[in-house]
């Protein structure tokens, strides 16, 4: 065991028989389960309301859960001499949710329904509310201005900067198309019913964050277990934001199949039913070019001197499914750009 692991852990009223590192964190074998030590780099003003969240989801019989371990002091993280600061969470001996099985796909859509009906309630502690999303693709827009403008600059200009002004007028008619479409949709008072009701979202429900769960139950009545982690980015905000999430990184790694994409909008509606407004919302998400604004923010904030061939495989990638998109809006949503 590293000594800063040591001196965090000895900060709980554990028995620690071993560890092992994770995916950025540490993963600890104890008398008390399975638990998760992880770095905290969220402002510490966020973690009341985290907890407050764990504990009411556990208390309405949401257990599959990383719920916060207290230190001895009763505190929610530990700390070491340096400032660094840690949190231990209960932790699930199982696997992500594997992105090319269909059925977890929806067994997951399920589970966020779920989780959204029992996330409509008042914390007492102060919960963020997410940003406008006018404010945010306005933001967005004046950004990959900025990069064109730079990359026009640019001489001489290299396969990642050909490639994006290129095709930077024909994407970014996606990008005014989905503010024509906000400003025609009922998100105004979408938003605010959802800010006012105290409606949160998970923040960063991805197939990292979902954990199919070892263990012995009946497979034909539960088929798949399902543990929900990760809740650092929680917020209030409309529902489906999460829905629209988790359905756009599965699309982007299945081409934008429409049959899997409308199961999976159909999982969730079966549990908590789409509004139309929530479904204008989503359509509106989907319209807007994310991924290509990612890319370029990305590129923009990085050592333009050597781009590598990822990053031009991203961009070639964002590029052609659009045309995918293209057919899966029009097919599920009726939109035609």
């Amino acid at each position: 065991m590293q000594e800063y692991e040591l001196g965090v852990l000895e900060q709980y009223n554990i028995e620690v028989i071993s560890t092992r590192k994770t995916r950025g964190a540490i993963l600890c074998d104890t008398d008390q389960g399975l638990l998760l030590l992880k770095e905290v780099r969220v402002s510490e003003k966020r973690i009341p309301a985290l907890f407050e969240l764990y504990e009411y989801l556990y208390s309405q019989g949401y257990g599959r859960i990383d719920r916060i371990i207290l230190t001895r002091e009763g505190e929610c993280l530990s700390a070491l001499e340096d400032g660094s600061r840690y949190m231990l969470k209960s932790w699930f001996k199982g696997r992500e949710c594997d992105v090319k099985k269909p059925a977890e796909l929806l067994a997951a859509s399920g589970n966020l329904a779920k989780l959204h009906i029992l996330m409509c309630h008042e914390l007492g502690s102060n919960v963020t509310a997410g940003a406008h999303l006018k404010d945010e693709y306005l933001r967005h827009n004046r950004e990959l201005k900025k990069v064109r403008k730079f990359m026009r600059g640019i001489a001489p200009k290299g396969e990642f900067e050909f490639a994006f002004l290129k095709h930077f007028d024909q994407i970014y008619q996606w990008a005014d198309a989905a503010i024509a479409e906000l400003e025609n949709s009922d998100y105004e008072s979408l938003y605010q019913d959802s800010v006012k009701n105290c409606c949160m979202t998970h923040g960063e429900y991805n197939y990292h964050n979902i954990l199919m769960v070892q263990g012995d139950y009946n497979y034909k009545k539960e088929p798949y277990r399902i543990a929900t982690t990760n809740f650092e980015k929680f917020k209030r905000d409309v529902q489906v934001e999460d829905l629209y999430y988790f359905l756009r990184k599965v699309m982007e790694k299945h081409g934008w199949k429409e049959r899997l994409g409308d199961n999976m909008i159909n999982a969730y509606s079966a549990i908590r039913p789409i509004t139309d407004a929530e479904l204008e919302y989503l359509k509106v998400r989907l319209i807007y070019p994310e991924k290509f604004w990612k890319i370029a923010n990305s590129y923009y904030h990085s050592n333009k001197a050597w781009i590598s061939i990822k990053s031009i495989e991203k961009l070639n990638t964002s590029i052609k499914q659009t045309e995918e998109k293209r057919r899966f809006l029009e097919d599920i949503f009726s939109f035609h750009l």
